[in-house]
């Protein structure tokens, strides 16, 4: 597959790959948690150890207005696997909103699964329970709706609901996009020049900041 590898900032998201025309508002931006807005501490129960990832809290700022909702979309299998409780899986998310309000930005909802895998559950991503549950509770479009995350399930997640896709290079993020042979863009972002298959990512980018400029079209 012949693809453009140059990392690029800034550049217009091709409507024909989005199904978006240029322009369209972002309405909703979903985000993985942990590797994506906190540094990834496996299997986190400490509210204490909840560390936003650099430049998290001003990309998510750029991206806060009242025409764009943010929510969170989590899985928490510690749960489900008996390592901690869904008490202090929802005090990690207290603590995650906690710090972000002192940069003035705040979550429409988070929702987490905390199912391990072998429960089949339809919440655990890449299932799109956790989407559609936003969709119905905040009456969501996925034309105008983006996931980001810094694993696979997060993309498949969003091409599974028709959302567009970006995966950051933060978190497990880089491992999972060489494993895919995707370019791995030390700044700004990468998208395809070729049609997607359905597990890849709309866009490839360097961090949230770069994923924001993806969805924004920021130089």
């Amino acid at each position: 597959m012949r693809t453009d590898n140059r990392a690029r900032r800034g550049a217009a998201r091709p409507p024909a790959r989005t199904g978006r025309t240029p322009g369209a508002a972002w309405r909703a931006v979903l985000f993985d948690r942990d590797g994506t807005l906190i540094e990834d501490r496996h299997y986190l129960a400490d509210p204490a150890q909840v560390t936003l990832l650099p430049g998290v809290a001003q990309a998510l700022r750029r991206l806060s207005q009242p025409a764009c909702r943010l929510f969170v979309v989590s899985n928490q299998s510690g749960v489900g696997r008996g390592y901690f409780s869904l008490e202090n899986a929802h005090a990690c998310n207290a603590r995650l909103a906690q710090l972000l309000a002192a940069h003035d930005v705040y979550f429409a909802d988070t929702l987490l699964c905390p199912h391990s895998p072998e429960e089949g559950c339809a919440c655990r991503k890449p299932q799109t329970g956790m989407w559609d549950m936003l969709r119905e509770r905040h009456g969501l479009s996925a034309e105008h709706t983006a996931m980001i995350g810094d694993k696979l399930d997060d993309v498949r997640l969003g091409r599974a609901a028709g959302l567009c896709t970006v995966l950051v290079l933060t978190g497990k993020g880089r491992d999972q996009a060489a494993a895919l042979g995707l370019p791995l863009p030390d700044t700004g972002f990468w998208t395809p020049n070729t049609p997607l298959p359905p597990d890849r990512p709309h866009a490839v980018a360097a961090d949230l900041a770069a994923a924001v400029d993806f969805l924004f079209g920021a130089a």
